[in-house]
C-alpha cells in the first residue's frame, strides 16, 4: 500500500484527524496480525480482533509503549491523548477512551511520516504477549 501522505505535514492534521488514521493503520495490522494466527471463522477472528482494538486493550498498550517513545513520539501520543473529543463509548472509561485516541495518534502520524519499520517494531511490542 503506497502512503498517500508524501506531501504533506504531520502538524498540518489535528491530533483526531491523526487518531482517525491511525485507527484504520491499527486495525489493518491487528487484522493481519489475526488472520496470520490461524485459518478460522470469521466470528473467531472478529472476536480475537476485538480484543485488541478496543479503548481498554488500546490503553494498556499505551502504557507499555510509552518508555520506548522518543520524545517526537510521546509529544504525538499526548497531543491524542489530550484532544477534546465529543464522545466516550459506553464500555470505556474517560481515562482509557483518551489514552487508546493518543495510540492511534501515534500510528497515524508515525504513518503520515512513512516510519513502517517503527510502526512494526511498536506493533511487535504491542503483540509480543499475544504470540
Amino acid at each position: 500500500m503506497d502512503n498517500m501522505f508524501k506531501n504533506t505535514k504531520p502538524s498540518d492534521y489535528s491530533p483526531l484527524t491523526l487518531a482517525f488514521i491511525g485507527d484504520g493503520v491499527y486495525d489493518l495490522l491487528v487484522r493481519s496480525y489475526v488472520v496470520n494466527l490461524a485459518n478460522r471463522p470469521v466470528g473467531e477472528l472478529n472476536k480475537i480482533k476485538v480484543s485488541l482494538v478496543n479503548c481498554k486493550s488500546q490503553a494498556q498498550f499505551a502504557k507499555k509503549l510509552l518508555p520506548v517513545l522518543t520524545e517526537k513520539e510521546e509529544a504525538v501520543y499526548k497531543r491524542g491523548r489530550n484532544a477534546a473529543t465529543s464522545n466516550t463509548p459506553k464500555n470505556s472509561t474517560v481515562a482509557d477512551y483518551h489514552s487508546a485516541t493518543g495510540l492511534e495518534a501515534l500510528f497515524g502520524y508515525l504513518y503520515i511520516t512513512a516510519q513502517n519499520d517503527r510502526i512494526n517494531e511498536l506493533f511487535n511490542l504491542i503483540i509480543e504477549e499475544f504470540k
